[in-house]
């Protein structure tokens, strides 16, 4: 274990903990000697985190101390890379481009040597189907859904008929390659799935819907478990 990953552990022990835990209890469960666990715990100090350790009682963190948000481990580095690789090959431009910018700043933020846990990182995310490309602005689509804006779509079904829709977008939802608009569609006064590559027009209304956001993911996840059961028990 690298050693900026003990140091990092260490804060989360004691930040697991209101009472004080010993230096023997703190070697034990990382594995280290006792030791390297005091050079881990002076260099702590050094760094202005606001240890403190009695012999024979043990360490504590001084209330109000906050983590900072960019002391990650390998770990969770390289599934942040990851995760935004993967975001990269599967979403819209905006969004893809978002992802390299957060690679970016993370590999310009963290520590030097845990750099090249981003820069060459040992998991891939190797996309197996073209992504698909919509006729709309995916900004203007997730802004909506941070909104609650309503939005008035033309859509193109499976049979290749078009329809105009209003509908409330709650997510988009990833399958594979293909991606939907999770809504609850005021023409059909139920929850749909749109493909987005089907959207052949997409307008954001003035008009906020009504609802919680939250709300209505949560009866939409409800309808979509009580619509399975049906399927479940319907066959022979």
């Amino acid at each position: 274990m690298r050693r900026t990953e003990r140091l990092f552990q260490i804060i989360q022990i004691l930040l697991a903990n209101r009472s004080p835990v010993t230096g023997r209890s703190l070697a034990d469960e990382l594995e280290i000697s006792i030791r390297t666990l005091y050079r881990d715990m002076a260099e702590l100090i050094a760094q202005r985190v606001p240890v403190t350790g009695e012999a024979g009682t043990g360490y504590v963190l001084d209330d109000g101390y906050d983590m900072p948000p960019l002391m990650l481990t390998a770990d969770e580095l390289e599934a942040a890379a990851l995760g935004a690789e993967w975001v990269a090959s599967q979403s819209d431009p905006s969004l893809a481009s978002a992802a390299w910018d957060l690679v970016s700043k993370l590999s310009e933020a963290v520590p030097p040597e845990l750099r090249p846990v981003i820069l060459d990182a040992s998991s891939r995310s190797i996309p197996t189907e073209p992504r698909n490309h919509e006729l709309f602005d995916g900004a203007a689509l997730r802004r909506a859904i941070r909104d609650r804006s309503k939005l008035k779509l033309t859509y193109k079904d499976i049979t290749g008929g078009q329809t105009d829709r209003v509908i409330w977008p709650l997510l988009i939802a990833y399958l594979n390659s293909v991606r939907y608009i999770v809504a609850w569609c005021e023409t059909r006064q139920d929850y749909r799935h749109f493909r987005t590559d089907r959207v052949l027009s997409l307008g954001v209304l003035e008009e906020k819907y009504p609802k919680r956001r939250a709300v209505l993911i949560r009866d939409w996840e409800a309808a979509t478990a009580k619509r399975r059961q049906t399927d479940v028990l319907s066959k022979p």
